[in-house]
């Protein structure tokens, strides 16, 4: 097990060596550390904020949607759960399955990039959901577009076999049905969520 000082101070380089991390790292073209040392800092940055700083999320969006790229990162231990995630319509308006840019603009349908504060549940269309709080100017608008955590029926590996690509979202995380209760209770209120592309 890896103390959480121990592991603030790995470098990217030396991050891989982390069995769990470098499969994660692997399934996303090896992107992720670079992402990791992002949320490390916003982390840092808005760490007054951040009331549960044992967990993080980094969503690696460089990565193509039909593959696990929310990796759930427990900085004590360095154990990460990685899982499909779609990204926003307007961030991908070919359908291609990769999102090629960001926006933070109402009416955009689009992901944003940058530090995210999680936020209370509700029951809304979706079903169970979390609010999200943008923390960065690239993000900022995140409220008031409604941008949150949420469950999807065009969120699965059926879909992805089919199509070889998730569907799309609004401009919001939306996760499997079966992977939303465990990304709820890892990712409670007060967490940080990091989303990004490594290059």
């Amino acid at each position: 097990m890896l103390s959480r000082r121990r592991f603030f101070s790995l470098s990217a380089g030396a991050l891989l060596s982390v069995p769990s991390f470098a499969r994660a790292a692997d399934l996303s073209g090896g992107r992720s550390p670079a992402l990791l040392a992002r949320a490390r800092a916003a982390l840092d940055r808005h760490g007054s904020l951040v009331q549960n700083r044992e967990t993080i999320g980094i969503v690696d969006f460089g990565v193509a949607s039909r593959l696990p790229r929310f990796h759930i990162v427990n900085m004590s231990s360095g154990r990460v759960e990685t899982l499909l995630v779609a990204h926003g319509r307007g961030s991908d308006p070919d359908h291609s399955g990769w999102l090629e840019r960001f926006s933070n603009e109402p009416g955009s349908a689009a992901s944003s990039a940058g530090a995210y504060l999680t936020g209370a549940t509700y029951e809304g269309k979706h079903g169970l959901s979390r609010r999200l709080i943008g923390l960065d100017p690239q993000n900022s608008n995140a409220e008031s577009r409604a941008i949150v955590i949420h469950s999807a029926w065009y969120v699965n590996n059926d879909i992805v076999r089919q199509t070889g690509k998730l569907g799309r979202s609004e401009g919001c995380l939306a996760v499997a049905g079966s992977d939303l209760p465990q990304v709820l209770e890892r990712l409670g209120p007060g967490s940080l969520i990091y989303a990004g592309k490594a290059s």
